[in-house]
């Protein structure tokens, strides 16, 4: 999950903007080619940056929670998404691809360890990837906390949070026949997997608009026009993650495993009105984690631009400047 909304709010708060002194593609195998650069200082302390979705992409927003003259700042699109190709493929894509994609990213680059900064969904990947690679993990940084858990998408597409969000919950349901509403993810794949590009787009948004519509905590329940080909991989993808439970079998839950990262330490930043990824699941991980510290914040929802979410992940990143 996740979606970036109202970026304007946030940016008073992040560094000037930065190019990157490095781009590549990177063949991950089975014809599957990602997007990887490189900004900040070249022999920098290493942070890998796990945007959400799964589908979203990186934005260049997100080469600026970081000093620039501390860090070297790594960024790709996970399979399927951004500049990455094919686009919105689900063939050869999954939680273990993407995780195996960031340990070839880290041989690529010479890395031997770095810290690990992901909201939303790229929390939960962060958290898979360190309990697969702890040696490589010097610290994760999160934000957003989605764990991957059948009630969490119960609450997101069974009813939940529409219980809040009524009108957007109606637009985003009225699609479906009343007969199919029980399992809106099932009926939403029928349409974003039919084949016909027309269709999966016109159901791409509305998948995505649901999400972005709650995504901040300014939101009017009214979200923009989400373009067509972001759409359509950030749901297909989505969409397809969460038919197959993240690829997670019932031993590889992220709070089952917990001690396997037990001195890895953490910051954990979430938004006390996160209507998304409720606080609750955050609050859960943080009993489960002695070394992470949570912070909730206050006037904030789920989406990395609410200014407070924007000023307490900077705040972190240069108090860990040593």
């Amino acid at each position: 999950m996740d979606k970036v909304a109202g970026q304007k709010r946030s940016l008073q708060f992040l560094y000037p903007q930065i190019e990157p002194f490095d781009q590549r593609i990177l063949d991950v195998g089975c014809g599957h080619h990602i997007y990887v650069e490189q900004c900040g200082r070249p022999d920098g302390v290493p942070v890998v940056v796990l945007h959400g979705g799964p589908g979203g992409g990186c934005s260049p927003s997100m080469r600026r929670y970081f000093d620039p003259s501390y860090y070297r700042i790594i960024l790709f699109d996970q399979r399927g998404c951004g500049r990455s190709r094919p686009h919105a493929e689900v063939e050869h894509n999954s939680t273990w691809h993407l995780i195996a994609d960031i340990e070839q990213i880290r041989a690529a680059l010479e890395v031997d360890r770095w810290m690990v900064f992901g909201g939303s969904w790229g929390a939960t990947l962060a958290l898979i990837y360190a309990q697969a690679h702890v040696p490589v993990v010097q610290r994760l940084i999160l934000r957003g906390i989605f764990l991957g858990t059948q009630s969490e998408l119960d609450w997101f597409y069974g009813g939940g949070a529409g219980k809040f969000w009524p009108e957007a919950w109606a637009r985003f349901t009225s699609l479906i026949p009343p007969e199919e509403q029980e399992d809106l993810i099932a009926a939403y794949k029928k349409r974003l997997f039919s084949g016909d590009v027309v269709l999966e787009t016109r159901y791409a948004r509305a998948w995505a608009g649901w999400e972005n519509a709650l995504a901040s905590i300014d939101s009017t329940g009214i979200s923009g026009e989400t373009p067509s080909q972001y759409a359509r991989a950030f749901a297909r993808l989505e969409n397809y993650y969460f038919s197959n439970k993240l690829f997670l079998a019932p031993n590889e839950a992220i709070l089952s495993n917990m001690s396997k990262i037990s001195n890895i330490p953490g910051n954990i930043v979430q938004g006390r009105y996160d209507m998304i990824c409720p606080p609750q699941t955050a609050w859960g991980l943080a009993q489960a984690w002695p070394k992470a510290r949570l912070k909730m914040v206050a006037k904030a929802g789920h989406a990395l631009s609410d200014a407070p979410i924007s000023m307490e992940l900077v705040k972190i990143m240069d108090a860990l400047r040593a």
